[in-house]
């Protein structure tokens, strides 16, 4: 999926990103898990529940963002950017700022740094060069690789769907709560997306809104299991999941035809 998408992305667009625009993504990811830990605690839910959602915020936007970005229509190459500098700078953010939100708990970073390398950087790097050292054989196939990477994202959908209809059922009494709060982080985070980056083009705004608004669901349940908190606290993480892959998809289709 990463490496399809890379393959319509060259050197040039990497060195014509704009530095702010960067930042301006970090600014609204920086926010997210102080939105979380407030939506969490006005929903009055559990402290497992409240770590769950902090964990959540704070991890890297979902390794689809630069997917639904091409997609969408917006800039690729800041989305991927921001990607792999909020992932490389969760080594340190993830772990302080859950301690200081959700009371002291230990986040290993160890499946933070194994999803970036193998999900996300290697097969960028490596379509990337391939582009870079096949411009016009690489560049003939330019209208296929989206296809290829949407229909990855079809089956991610239905794969977090089925892999998690169990953990959704056999807690279906909190469903509501969590349902709430998760639906609360998805629309907030896009909104945040959209505020720092409202001066922007629409390329650069549309790359913000999702990499905001986008959080890494697949991480966050792997870091909760990970420093042995109760299973419950992959609650939020499961749901967002379902959540954020048919609200981006949704988003995408219409930013898409709004251009």
């Amino acid at each position: 999926m990463i490496g399809s998408i890379s393959l319509t992305l060259s050197t040039r667009q990497f060195r014509q990103i704009d530095g702010r625009s960067v930042g301006l993504v970090l600014l609204g990811h920086a926010t997210m898990p102080v939105l979380a830990f407030g939506i969490a605690r006005r929903l009055g839910l559990s402290p497992e529940l409240v770590v769950g959602f902090v964990v959540l915020g704070a991890v890297t936007p979902e390794l689809v963002t630069p997917v639904m970005t091409e997609l969408a229509g917006g800039d690729t190459a800041l989305s991927t950017t921001a990607l792999v500098v909020v992932g490389v700078g969760s080594l340190g953010f993830v772990p302080a700022v859950v301690t200081v939100l959700a009371g002291g708990v230990t986040v290993p970073t160890r499946p933070i740094v194994e999803q970036l390398v193998v999900a996300m950087v290697v097969p960028m790097l490596l379509a990337v060069g391939l582009r870079a050292r096949w411009p016009e054989r690489v560049g003939a196939y330019d209208a296929h690789y989206p296809a290829v990477s949407a229909t990855m994202v079809v089956l991610i959908i239905g794969g977090v769907t089925a892999a998690n209809a169990a953990a959704i059922r056999s807690n279906i009494g909190l469903l509501p709560g969590v349902v709430a709060g998760v639906v609360a982080l998805n629309g907030l985070g896009y909104g945040t997306g959209y505020l720092v980056s409202y001066r922007a083009e629409r390329a650069t705004r549309i790359a913000s809104v999702l990499s905001v608004g986008m959080r890494d669901f697949a991480v966050a349940a792997a870091l909760v299991i990970a420093a042995g908190l109760p299973t419950i606290a992959s609650l939020p993480a499961v749901v967002f999941g379902v959540v954020e892959m048919t609200t981006s998809a949704g988003l995408a289709k219409w930013f898409d035809r709004a251009g």
